[in-house]
């Protein structure tokens, strides 16, 4: 797909009451790499080619702190300031360097409903490889919504993402050839819902879930194949509450790519996945998936 001033998901900082265990959990448990430490906030990065795709931060409690996309060009960057400052959007971080160690210049928002959203442009990149079992990018961020059209339509007519599909509960938004880089859920409060992981193939979600369930974490829902961009999911708690997906076989979408609704998403009863094997998904991960708030709300 063209046309999108946003290029890409690149990273979400999370604030966890424990940094060293939640370092230790997401680089010898889940499979990624330290690359720096600046402060009080560790660097993560899967085996792509973006510099990290985690940031870990001390605070008080588990909390989604912000999500970072990738800018297209310069210009893109200015036209989402000006857009993001028309549409109510609270300034953080004006336009200029970053302060990551991966560089490039950036601006931060907070968008009406209270999730920070960081946008960058030139960061610096690393030579990626492909590693089976282990995370390559990330795949998408979940946020609950207490009013998804409203969010959706921030989304769409302001940082210039599609709607590619809607189901009853969740709207599924692209920024690339992915099926979807944002997936909004409906919820009583805003939030975080999850974090996924791109994973090589489903082989590598089946042989890294049960790596990740060898060292004492158990699969929450899953394994079982999505609706909505018919990708393979297994889902996990961290050890702070935050709910982290595996998945690989995004569909990828292009121009010709045909919406569908409410209507069409519709699973027989009691199935929940496109396979119709994945059990239900476990308590705690229902109620994961509505605990995590956003930094400073």
């Amino acid at each position: 797909m063209t046309g999108f001033p946003v290029s890409a998901l690149r990273s979400v900082e999370l604030g966890t009451p424990d940094l060293s265990a939640s370092v230790d959990f997401y680089s010898r448990v889940w499979g990624l790499d330290v690359v720096a430490t600046v402060g009080d906030k560790v660097f993560l990065a899967a085996t792509g080619d973006d510099f990290h795709v985690l940031e870990l931060k001390q605070s008080d409690r588990a909390e989604l702190r912000k999500i970072t996309f990738r800018v297209r060009a310069a210009e893109d960057l200015k036209l989402l300031y000006t857009r993001t400052v028309g549409a109510g959007c609270i300034v953080l971080r004006e336009p200029g360097p970053a302060d990551a160690p991966s560089g490039g210049q950036r601006f931060v928002i907070r968008e009406p409903q209270g999730s920070v959203l960081e946008f960058v442009y030139g960061d610096q990149r690393k030579l990626g490889s492909v590693v089976a079992n282990r995370p390559e990018r990330l795949a998408h961020v979940n946020i609950n919504s207490a009013d998804i059209e409203a969010l959706s339509n921030f989304y769409r007519n302001v940082l210039g993402f599609r709607l590619t599909d809607r189901s009853k509960l969740m709207a599924f938004l692209c920024c690339n050839d992915d099926h979807h880089a944002v997936v909004l859920a409906e919820a009583p409060v805003n939030g975080l819902n999850h974090v996924a992981f791109l994973m090589p193939d489903l082989e590598s979600v089946m042989r890294g879930s049960g790596l990740v369930i060898d060292k004492g974490y158990p699969i929450g829902w899953g394994v079982g194949r999505h609706g909505p961009g018919d990708n393979v999911f297994a889902y996990f708690v961290d050890p702070h509450g935050v709910v982290i997906e595996y998945t690989s076989e995004v569909l990828q979408v292009n121009d010709t790519y045909r919406f569908r609704g409410p209507e069409e998403w519709v699973w027989p009863p009691g199935r929940t996945d496109h396979w119709g094997i994945a059990p239900p998904k476990s308590d705690a991960c229902k109620k994961a998936q509505i605990t995590i708030g956003f930094s400073g709300v």
